[in-house]
C-alpha cells in the first residue's frame, strides 16, 4: 500500500483537487462551514472527482490535524512519487518554450525541499532535479510544506547528476547557473532568459565538486549584513524569481 499523508487547509485541499484527485482518498469537512462559499467548492470539486467527503465537527478536525489551521478541511492523498531519468527527457522533448529548471543538490531536509516545491511552481519551474543518493525524496513532511506544489511541479531523481547536467547542457541547451558564496558574479549581473538551470548545493556543504564544475556560471547573492549565507530555500526562492523578472514571465 503507498504511503499516503494528511492535508489541512483550503488551499493545499483545493490544490490536491484540482492537480492530483487521482491520489486523494478521502476528505473530511467540517459540517458547521460546508455552506460558505469556498467550501462549496471543494465538495464540487471532490463529488466530481469521485473523492468521498465526510462530515465532521471542528474538534475532530482539530485532532486529526494536531491543531494546525485546518480551515474546516482535510484530506488523505497518497504522497507523489519522483520521476525519472526518462520522464526528464520526455518533459523537455515536449516543451515549446525554453526550459526552466531548478536543481538541487544535495537537499536533505524535508522542509527545504517543500519549500523549493513551492517557489519553484510560484515561477513556473518545469521540474525539479535532484540526486537519488545523499538527497531527500518526496516524503509526508516535504508535501505537507510544498502546499500542493508536489502534486504540479515534476521532481526527478537522477541516479548520476553530474551526468544529467552534461545532458542538459549538450542535448538540451540549457544554461547552468549555479550559487556559491565565493563567486565573482553578482546573481543581478547574470543573464537568466534562455534554457536555463538553477542549480542550488545542499544545507551544509553546498554544491559538490562535479556539480560546481558542472555549471557555466557561478553566481553569489549580495549580502550586506553579517549573515554570510542564507537558507537554501530563502536563496533558490531569491534566485527563481530573478530569473521571472529576467525572463519577462508574468501571471
Amino acid at each position: 500500500m503507498s504511503e499516503s499523508q494528511l492535508v489541512a487547509g483550503l488551499h493545499s485541499v483545493r490544490t490536491a483537487l484540482k492537480h492530483g484527485a487521482g491520489s486523494l482518498l478521502e476528505i473530511w469537512v467540517e459540517g458547521a462551514r460546508k455552506q460558505d462559499r469556498r467550501m462549496r467548492e471543494v465538495i464540487g470539486l471532490a463529488r466530481e472527482s469521485a473523492v468521498p467527503v465526510t462530515y465532521v465537527s471542528r474538534e475532530q478536525l482539530d485532532e486529526m490535524t494536531e491543531g494546525s489551521n485546518h480551515q474546516g478541511v482535510a484530506a488523505r492523498t497518497r504522497v507523489p512519487s519522483s520521476l525519472d531519468e526518462k520522464a526528464l527527457e520526455e518533459l523537455l522533448a515536449g516543451l515549446d518554450v525554453p526550459p526552466f529548471l531548478l536543481i538541487l543538490d544535495g537537499v536533505q531536509d524535508p522542509h527545504n525541499l517543500g519549500a523549493c516545491l513551492r517557489s519553484a511552481d510560484a515561477t513556473g519551474i518545469h521540474a525539479v532535479i535532484a540526486p537519488k543518493d545523499r538527497s531527500v525524496g518526496l516524503t509526508p513532511t516535504a508535501c505537507k510544506v510544498a502546499s500542493g506544489a508536489a502534486e504540479t511541479v515534476p521532481f526527478i531523481q537522477v541516479t548520476n547528476l553530474a551526468r544529467t547536467l552534461k545532458g542538459l547542457q549538450s542535448e538540451h541547451g540549457v544554461w547552468l547557473v549555479g550559487t556559491a558564496g565565493e563567486a565573482e558574479t553578482p546573481l543581478y549581473d547574470a543573464d537568466l532568459k534562455g534554457p536555463l538551470g538553477i542549480v542550488m548545493g545542499g544545507e551544509e556543504k553546498g554544491m559538490r565538486r562535479l556539480t560546481r564544475e558542472s555549471c557555466d556560471l557561478l553566481v553569489k547573492l549580495p549580502m550586506a549584513g553579517a549573515v554570510e549565507s542564507l537558507n537554501v530555500a530563502v536563496a533558490a526562492g531569491i534566485c527563481l524569481f530573478e530569473s521571472v523578472r529576467q525572463r519577462g514571465m508574468t501571471s
